[in-house]
């Protein structure tokens, strides 16, 4: 049986995403009305090595909701990946009398979770990520903004692209997975859409239907390049020099990570954040929230683990015909 929960730490860990902000929020808030306390733990995991670990309040986290990133920072620790980490990690958890933990972030995040939950820190773990590749949910917390902002920034490279009659390759994030690319291409009307579960690495395929759009009068080529396949600037070359047609990269970067968060990320991160505060609350522990058919769930985080997610197939089918 888990301990009664008194004490909760809340952390953020991995990539920043837009949304995170507002599950914060969301975590604090309803703890305070469930009757605990909440600590802040800054910097992720390595923070929490640190002992940086900050007493929270209602008003701690007002007017926060609009903001992105994360105002508890994050950052990357190999210190934590050993179990000698994982034990100091938990020894600080007790020092600070946390008896439960919410870690938002994504998979490398779910794993320090499950760690300190197997040296006794009952912890839930929230899916925080732009690249919608956490199987077990069919939402993360940051994609929705992400996607709009790629969007939004992908039309503005189209127009330019018009008037100068370019071929545009526009390179997004979602590092190994083509999800944030799926949706621009079908939301920007791209010509080819390139996605690490797909593509070939045939680039004649490519120049083909660039010399083929060109001679039925079309103007601009639209080309949307998954992260997790990159080259772009050099793939750019390569099809200027074969299609006689200019040919500029545009990698947008870490843009797509800032910015406020949409109404969707803001809504839907709240949510969770109160669901893992009342799954903590129940005794349980080693769980992950997730989404799923239009409702909020939990699962075990070694099952959350093992599940795998591909884009779907008549989803990309559909996106070719497009």
């Amino acid at each position: 049986m888990t301990k009664e929960i008194k004490t909760i730490g809340v952390l953020t860990s991995g990539g920043d995403a837009p949304g995170m902000n507002a599950a914060i929020r969301a975590v604090v808030r309803t703890a305070i009305a469930r009757g605990l306390k909440v600590k802040g733990i800054k910097k992720g995991f390595q923070g929490l090595l640190n002992d940086e670990v900050v007493d929270m309040e209602r008003k701690d986290v007002s007017d926060i909701i609009q903001k992105g990133g994360t105002i508890l920072g994050t950052a990357r620790s190999s210190e934590f990946k050993t179990e000698e980490g994982q034990k100091a990690g938990a020894e600080i958890c007790k020092k600070n009398k946390i008896d439960g933990i919410v870690v938002i972030g994504g998979d490398g995040s779910y794993r320090g979770a499950r760690a300190l939950s197997k040296f006794g820190v009952n912890t839930i773990a929230l899916p925080g990520t732009i690249d919608l590749d956490i199987a077990c949910t069919d939402y993360t917390i940051g994609f929705d903004t992400a996607v709009n902002t790629a969007m939004q920034a992908i039309d503005k490279v189209k127009d330019t692209s018009s008037s100068h009659e370019r071929c545009s390759i526009i390179e997004v994030m979602g590092r190994n997975a083509g999800y944030i690319a799926l949706w621009c291409g079908v939301a920007n009307g791209a010509e080819d859409i390139l996605l690490p579960e797909y593509y070939d690495f045939n680039e004649q395929t490519i120049i083909n239907n660039i010399i083929a759009n060109r001679k039925k009068g079309k103007t601009h080529h639209l080309i949307i390049n998954a992260e997790g396949i990159g080259h772009s600037t050099s793939m750019a070359k390569r099809i200027e020099a074969a299609t006689g047609i200019e040919t500029r990269a545009t990698i947008l970067g870490y843009m797509q990570r800032g910015g406020s968060p949409t109404a969707i990320d803001r809504y839907y991160a709240s949510m969770m954040g109160a669901y893992a505060v009342d799954v903590l609350i129940k005794g349980h522990t080693n769980r992950v929230v997730g989404y799923k058919a239009g409702e909020f769930v939990d699962y075990d985080i070694d099952e959350a683990l093992e599940m795998q997610k591909n884009i779907d197939e008549y989803q990309y089918e559909i996106s070719k015909l497009l």
